[in-house]
């Protein structure tokens, strides 16, 4: 059971996770991806004369099954199987985190960031709410969200996935090193 608390090498999850591309063309032609369920759950729960939500939903029943998969499988990793090690981080993430007001590490995420009493504060509106929107806006935009266009698009060699996988990088540069830094500064 060891197994299942330790965090898993790179070079057994990343084949673990490029496996999918193959296993989904070859079983049915299918794409991997995550962003389009919350429209395949509109289509199916919302009855709208909206074009957008017009089409067979249900040929994609088997996405929804594989989210609701990620998501079971997380409360039981999280509850279950939960590493009893606080998050390795090297010494200068920490001293940079720390000079951003950032010094509580023993849980999967810095509580001053992202907890119900952050979400009530400027600062955690600002990265919860508009950071939220923003990336729900930007994959949608993009057609596809990170793990769609990176692991799936780039593996097709499709040219729009290897530039919307460029942008996402550099938007979470420009984040971390520009933006949050002014954003965790702020007296309120």
């Amino acid at each position: 059971m060891n197994i299942l608390t330790q965090p898993w090498p790179w070079y057994v999850t990343g084949p673990l996770i490029g496996l999918m591309v193959p296993l989904l063309l070859l079983t049915g032609n299918k794409a991997f991806g995550v962003s389009s369920n919350l429209r395949h759950i509109c289509a199916a729960c919302i009855p709208t004369k909206a074009e957008f939500f017009k089409y067979d939903w249900k040929s994609e029943s088997w996405n929804l099954m594989f989210v609701f998969g990620v998501a079971i499988g997380g409360l039981l990793a999280g509850y279950f199987w939960q590493n009893p090690n606080p998050v390795q981080l090297t010494d200068a993430a920490i001293s940079s985190m720390n000079e951003m007001g950032v010094k509580d590490y023993s849980g999967l995420v810095p509580q001053e960031i992202f907890s119900f009493k952050a979400l009530l504060t400027v600062k955690g509106f600002l990265l919860l709410i508009v950071g939220g929107f923003f990336v729900g806006f930007g994959t949608r935009y993009a057609g596809g969200c990170t793990s769609g266009h990176a692991i799936m698009g780039m593996s097709n060699l499709q040219l729009p996935s290897l530039i919307a996988t460029c942008c996402f990088f550099g938007g979470g540069v420009i984040m971390t090193w520009f933006v949050l830094p002014y954003i965790m500064k702020l007296p309120f």
